[in-house]
């Protein structure tokens, strides 16, 4: 099993190779998206957090995944399109992704095993799930699908000052 968040690599939404170590000593904020959810306006308030604290050393990674109501069909361009020009996403976003079952990427495997939601189970429940990933790359904390991303600054500067 993996030790921290930096031994797990990606392909960047554009199909090029991401490879998570790349982000040593810096806090994620880990999540999974969609284009079409109730949630989707999330997009602006993680944008606003990457805006706001990406010079003190958070990156916020966007994994875009159509498990829940099929609520991002849409090919890797397509929702790297949307998220631009509907939000200004300028933050890494990663190839589209399973979270849940057997073929799950091993990033989010580890991620619910490190923190796994509400009564001990590991299942992603939904669209704008977050995880928050210190400097050393262990998970700190696990925020459901309806916690805003304004409401978990005071978490995060915690994080970037650690």
């Amino acid at each position: 099993m993996a030790a921290s968040v930096y031994d797990f690599q990606a392909l960047s939404i554009d199909g090029k190779p991401a490879d998570l170590a790349s982000q040593r000593g810096k806090v994620l904020l880990i999540v999974n998206t969609a284009s079409a959810c109730g949630f989707t306006p999330q997009f602006g308030g993680l944008e606003a957090l990457w805006q706001r604290y990406r010079d003190q050393g958070l990156v916020v990674v966007g994994f875009p995944s159509n498990e829940f109501g099929g609520q991002d069909p849409g090919e890797n361009s397509e929702i790297a399109s949307f998220c631009q020009l509907n939000y200004g996403v300028s933050f890494p976003m990663m190839a589209k992704v399973k979270v849940n079952g057997a073929e799950a990427h091993p990033l989010w495997q580890w991620l619910k095993s490190e923190k796994p939601g509400l009564l001990g189970t590991e299942g992603i429940k939904w669209n704008f799930t977050k995880f928050l990933v210190g400097r050393d790359g262990q998970v700190i904390k696990r925020y459901a699908p309806n916690d805003a991303p304004e409401k978990i600054s005071a978490d995060i500067e915690a994080a970037l000052k650690a």
